[in-house]
């Protein structure tokens, strides 16, 4: 096991690069604070990816600096890259090759000798489920089978850092809990994991703090519950019985709760964000006192509510509000 580090597994301040006329990214300050999942969200083109390979000595970086364990990742690569792993976006294992063939020719690429080589591959194919499958070749591994293997492939020697890039990228839910579970287990035994996703439920179930870029730089950082609370107290769900009354009821919610109210595609369903009180509850007070004020007003015009919700944004909310305020232009300023 990885003892545990108090220093952060990585810092950077003012990363840039830049390829032609785009900054894919463009003043990074970042601080990953060691022992924990750490997710990096952002739309495609955000500087996610570009940021990962600068971190891991794949990219030099055109200015600012990055730190991993405080090991300079231009100055000092070779340290880093003895304290890092990285799996990418894509399975990077041979698919002609078996499953145990994989592990072994990359153990011993890292210096194991023979006989650990093979004890360390069959370690990591039974504690990833794949012992079944370790004499199959690649290539007929299903996409959830691949990334395990993969990831395997990442810890045979147990990094102090391990990048995941969108590692359940096309996988189906039972494949992304079995990848999920895995990261887990890596940080139990004392890897920092650095994670970058497209899917905002992974991030959530994940990490203990999130950074989202946008136009390459960072414009919001927290933990799940922080980033959440950032755009509102609460967000109310209604479903009403006649969708006839969906312009009355939006008008009430409007009036009550002085906030805009988006009329979903479902004919019957409206969404608001509440502001609340400010204070730091999962819910609080304030946000409540709105909701049950609104469901009062509603029924006192008529107005027929089948289904009600009142609970915390998700964090799909957050990502939406937060990039759709990040345009080029508040970029530039």
């Amino acid at each position: 096991m990885i003892q545990r580090e108090t220093a952060p597994a990585i810092e950077t301040s003012g990363l840039v690069k830049v390829f032609g006329t785009t900054r894919a990214v463009d003043g990074l300050d970042l601080t990953v604070p060691a022992g924990s999942v750490y997710g990096v969200l952002g739309p495609n083109g955000a500087g996610k990816t570009t940021a990962v390979r600068m971190l891991a000595t794949l990219l030099r970086p055109d200015a600012g600096e990055a730190r991993v364990f405080g090991l300079d990742v231009v100055r000092q690569a070779d340290a880093v890259r003895g304290l890092v792993s990285l799996t990418g976006q894509y399975a990077s294992v041979d698919e002609d090759m078996t499953g145990t063939e994989n592990l072994i020719l990359l153990a011993r690429l890292l210096g194991y000798r023979k006989p650990p080589a093979r004890a360390r591959a069959a370690q990591l194919l039974d504690a990833f489920g794949l012992t079944d499958a370790a004499d199959r070749q690649v290539k007929n591994y299903s996409g959830g089978m691949r990334r395990r293997l993969d990831i395997a492939a990442s810890i045979l020697n147990t990094p102090r850092l391990l990048f995941l890039d969108e590692p359940t990228t096309g996988l189906d839910p039972r494949s992304r809990n079995q990848v999920w579970d895995i990261i887990r287990a890596v940080v139990v035994q004392g890897t920092t994991v650095l994670l970058t996703t497209q899917y905002l439920d992974e991030a959530d179930h994940l990490a203990a703090r999130i950074a989202v870029i946008d136009h390459g730089h960072v414009i919001a950082e927290g933990t799940p519950g922080e980033l959440k609370s950032s755009i509102g107290a609460g967000t109310v769900h209604l479903r009403l019985r006649d969708p006839g009354q969906r312009q009355d009821a939006e008008r009430v919610l409007a009036r009550v709760l002085n906030v805009p109210v988006q009329l979903d595609a479902d004919p019957v369903a409206l969404t608001a964000r509440v502001i609340g009180d400010g204070t730091d509850r999962e819910l609080d007070m304030g946000a409540a006192e709105q909701a049950s004020r609104a469901l009062s007003e509603l029924a006192a015009a008529g107005i027929v509510v089948d289904d009600f919700s009142l609970g915390q944004p998700s964090l799909d909310e957050v990502f939406l509000a937060l990039t759709d305020r990040s345009t080029p232009a508040d970029a530039a300023a």
